[in-house]
């Protein structure tokens, strides 16, 4: 019994998986696949994958950032294409400018997941992101409102980055480190839709508030708002040619059966009984995805947030730039951007060091309904910030753009999570 075949049954059941996969014996890996080759990587390196980490950032920021950096100079955009005959009709014809994007995104955001998952998660990130620099850039050229809606529709539609990036950063990455995987996309998502308005607010009509530099002759003095548009889409293309290099996480090749059964013998020997029998009684339940409760939940959530998130980020800008007269605050499209920036700077602040103490002490879930129930107060204070009066209406503004925007991170923080918890148990 303590001969060899004693000391092979003692060794450790995953140190010889790896053998096996290492030698290509055990066939849990195939070569020329590149979702294998990852693999392989994760398997060789338990460390944090910072280099992939470094794609997610950028590829998720790069998503936010055209999506609202149009609004700090929205309204005087569409005021400056002459579309609204009235003053106060300006916010209705900004409103389909802003809706035409995330139309755009509800019609395709489906078929650009199906894409992802047949030929590619790069492929779809490239394409994304050359859309960005195409699109975003035309906008800013916009010569009447509508050529300003079709670009934004089209920029929408064919920028489905956010859930195939999702599926990119879990891929990359060890399970152990998904967690911070899903922190990096909603930090980067978050930041971006501030620091998208804050371009927009401090780089939009140069000639104006940058006569010295921008002639009123020049592009950006006939084009008021192509600046800050150029300077995201540049970006963009910084991140396009970086993504040269960006592995692809998709296996690429079929599963045979024998490849099947070797894996099933490998499983039934990772797995006990207890857990055996629990994934047996998970496997009916697995065929409606409707019926996941715990899933379309916060699914639902998610939905209702993000429509309360993305009305916020618009709303904000018309609001605070209209007329006192029309009950905003009369503020210039650079006075919004520094609030926003502000708000940016935030923002990293409190997903660093503030969120985890706070998520360790009440929790995801206790701590998201806080920050709702938070949330309500403040905004019904917005409309109060009419009858204040400068340096006193500035701090006021700021404090509470920062609060709120914080405690939205809170409550998608709890959204990730949730997801990240389901995984293993339902998926």
């Amino acid at each position: 019994m303590a001969g060899r075949g004693g000391a092979s049954a003692a060794a450790p059941l995953l140190e010889k998986t790896a053998a096996a996969a290492e030698s290509g014996g055990g066939c849990c890996y195939v070569d020329g696949c590149p979702g294998c080759a990852v693999d392989r990587h994760k398997a060789a390196n338990p460390g944090i994958p910072y280099g992939n980490f470094i794609y997610v950032w950028i590829v998720t920021l790069c998503t936010a950032l055209p999506i609202s950096s149009l609004f700090p100079f929205l309204y005087f955009m569409i005021r400056d294409l002459n579309v609204a005959k009235r003053t106060e009709d300006i916010g209705f014809y900004a409103g389909f400018v802003g809706a035409s994007f995330m139309f755009g995104r509800c019609l395709t955001s489906t078929v650009w997941g199906i894409a992802a998952d047949r030929v590619g998660r790069k492929p779809v990130v490239v394409f994304g992101i050359s859309s960005v620099v195409v699109f975003n850039t035309l906008f800013g050229l916009s010569v009447n409102y509508w050529m300003a809606i079709a670009t934004r529709f089209l920029l929408g539609a064919l920028n489905g980055l956010l859930g195939p990036i999702k599926a990119y950063a879990i891929e990359v990455c060890r399970p152990e480190h998904e967690a911070l995987a899903l922190s990096l996309v909603s930090t980067a998502w978050g930041i971006g839709l501030i620091i998208g308005p804050a371009l927009g607010g401090y780089l939009a009509l140069p000639a104006e508030n940058f006569p010295t530099v921008f002639s009123p002759d020049s592009i950006f003095g006939r084009f008021p708002y192509f600046l800050p548009c150029l300077c995201t889409s540049i970006f963009a293309a910084v991140v396009l040619i970086s993504c040269i290099w960006m592995p692809e996480t998709l296996h690429k090749h079929k599963v045979h059966e024998n490849r099947s059964r070797n894996i099933e013998a490998l499983e039934a020997r990772l797995i006990d009984s207890n857990e055996k029998v629990e994934e047996s009684g998970s496997l009916d339940s697995k065929k409606s995805l409707f019926r996941n409760w715990p899933l379309m939940s916060s699914i639902i959530v998610y939905c209702v947030f993000s429509f309360h998130d993305m009305a916020y980020t618009e709303v904000f800008s018309l609001w605070a730039e209209s007329d006192k007269k029309y009950g905003g605050l009369s503020l210039s499209s650079e006075d919004v951007g520094q609030v926003l920036a502000v708000t940016g700077a935030s923002l990293l602040v409190y997903q660093l060091f503030l969120y985890p103490s706070i998520n360790k002490v009440l929790g995801p879930i206790k701590s998201s309904r806080v920050a709702a129930i938070l949330c309500i107060p403040i905004l019904f204070a917005y409309p109060y910030m009419t009858y204040l009066s400068e340096p006193g209406l500035s701090i006021v503004l700021n404090i509470a753009s920062v609060i709120k925007n914080n405690l939205g991170v809170s409550i998608f923080f709890c959204y990730l999570f949730f997801l990240a918890a389901l995984k293993f148990i339902w998926f």
